[in-house]
């Protein structure tokens, strides 16, 4: 995992280069007598704070930050970075009610569970194909156009979000692949309405600051 805070200096240029293996899996090195291209996929995993100071939508604090300085601090992750990242997610602080509350919790085991039988899922749909697959998050886009097929209203909300938010053709092609894999996880065939809404919001921060 990166953990962006903890490096307020570290160069963009430098996370510039993960833009390459975020989007085609290796890493090519160039030297004046040849260029190597080396397997690179990996999963990214990366935090920061909402604000310099961290307490931007805190429900008990007041962020003093100005919109210049979150612009500032945000961008550090450049917009190009930010589309190849399929999920981004606002985690507000836990409350005390919250840290106190007897309810139990689902249970990692319970969680892995389901994670594996999508997995397998995901597996068996991509056995027959020459590439190698394994899951959602490979598909190219024909395989996006044979196993991502939308109907008419899943269409209109689709192209209603890339209008309204001016989302880029590859986060188009990100919210089909996480809309497929949450439909997965729900055991449904079709990509349905709610599906494609919920991958939606997982593209909340693509054109907040990187307008």
């Amino acid at each position: 995992m990166l953990f962006l805070d903890e490096l307020p200096e570290f160069p963009r240029n430098v996370l510039e280069v993960l833009r390459q293996p975020l989007e085609d899996g290796s890493v090519t090195i160039a030297r004046a007598a040849m260029a190597l291209t080396f397997p690179a996929r990996f999963m990214l995993a990366a935090a920061m704070n909402p604000c310099p100071r961290g307490f931007r939508n805190d429900r008990t604090r007041e962020c003093q930050c100005t919109t210049p300085m979150i612009q500032r601090y945000i961008s550090k992750i450049s917009g190009p970075l930010m589309d190849r990242i399929d999920i981004h997610i606002d985690v507000p602080a836990v409350n005390y009610k919250e840290m106190r509350s007897t309810n139990e919790p689902e249970s990692s085991a319970r969680i892995r569970e389901r994670v594996m039988r999508t997995r397998q899922k995901q597996l068996d749909r991509f056995a027959s194909s020459r590439e190698k697959i394994y899951c959602n998050a490979q598909m190219s886009s024909r395989h996006i156009r044979t196993f991502c097929e939308l109907s008419s209203d899943c269409e209109r909300l689709l192209e209603r979000a890339m209008t309204q938010q001016g989302l880029s053709a590859r986060a188009h092609d990100r919210i089909l692949k996480v809309a497929r894999t949450i439909a997965d996880i729900e055991e449904t065939a079709p990509i349905e309405p709610k599906h494609i809404a919920e991958a939606i919001q997982y593209r909340s921060l693509d054109r907040t600051y990187w307008t």
